[in-house]
């Protein structure tokens, strides 16, 4: 088998970050004796703020120039339950990582879940376009390698933004990267190696795509409302990311990790009449 390039992009982005925020200098640290200065900035653990808002504003140009329009005209095209099949279908597509990162966090209750939801979606949800597992009592809940390395203990890092990828750490991008390497569809070529990488890369296009207009809403809505859009997302992600770590019930499952900016993915999931 011909190994696929994906597994390599994650590593690779963390290394370019991690140069760039070096060479850009860091966040001044408030003076030691304004402790509330300094639990704020421990707080959001952000100590290279310069060099992410510069790549947040690299994302912001992305996004407007090609992002936002082309999840915009998905929207338009696409009537809804098209949309939702679509986006279910890529969920089922990480039910193996998702139930992988369950096993190794001991979490059998929901290992079983996610496996129970992966059969009867591939089966009676016609290869996972409709979600039939909902409707059985096992909704969707997220797992993946970023989460499974903080409950071993490993510390998140500071805070990244990523161009495209949106709010990290460097734990949750090494995560990403293992991610993609833990997915048998990365490695399965079916005697088809380039067709494989077309259709792996197809699937990471689409699912920027469909994870960019289920954020469409809440996305204009920061943007609109927030004062510093910057500073919301982040405080969204990190949020976000110790709800899904601690498995919070009833937390609402974000947009996939690594394509994700810490707001709820809200793109519909349940069947549609």
């Amino acid at each position: 088998m011909r190994p696929s390039l994906l597994p390599r992009l994650a590593p690779a982005a963390l290394a370019l970050v991690l140069t760039g925020a070096a060479l850009s200098g860091c966040a001044t640290r408030p003076p030691a004796d304004d402790r509330e200065a300094q639990e704020e900035f421990r707080a959001t653990n952000d100590p290279i703020e310069p060099w992410n808002r510069a790549m947040y504003d690299v994302h912001q140009a992305i996004d407007t120039a090609v992002l936002r329009p082309v999840a915009v005209g998905y929207r338009a095209v696409l009537p809804q339950p098209v949309r939702t099949g679509i986006s279910n279908f890529l969920s089922n597509l990480r039910s193996p990582v998702v139930a992988m990162n369950d096993a190794l966090q001991g979490e059998t209750q929901r290992f079983g879940e996610t496996l129970g939801r992966f059969l009867l979606n591939s089966t009676l949800g016609v290869g996972g376009f409709i979600d039939v597992a909902r409707d059985f009592g096992l909704p969707p809940h997220t797992e993946d390698f970023g989460q499974t390395f903080a409950v071993a203990g490993v510390e998140e890092g500071p805070y990244l933004f990523i161009p495209i990828l949106g709010p990290s750490n460097p734990r949750d991008l090494l995560g990403f990267g293992v991610g993609i390497a833990a997915d048998p569809l990365t490695w399965l070529t079916f005697g088809h190696p380039d067709a494989m990488d077309i259709a792996n890369y197809a699937r990471a296009g689409v699912t920027v795509v469909s994870t960019r207009e289920g954020l469409l809403d809440a996305l204009d809505d920061v943007q609109r409302s927030s004062l510093d859009p910057y500073a919301t997302l982040r405080s969204a992600y990190r949020q976000q990311r110790a709800r899904e770590i601690a498995n919070t019930p009833g937390a609402t499952p974000a947009a996939p990790q690594g394509l994700g900016t810490g707001l709820p993915d809200s793109t519909p999931r349940s069947p549609q009449p």
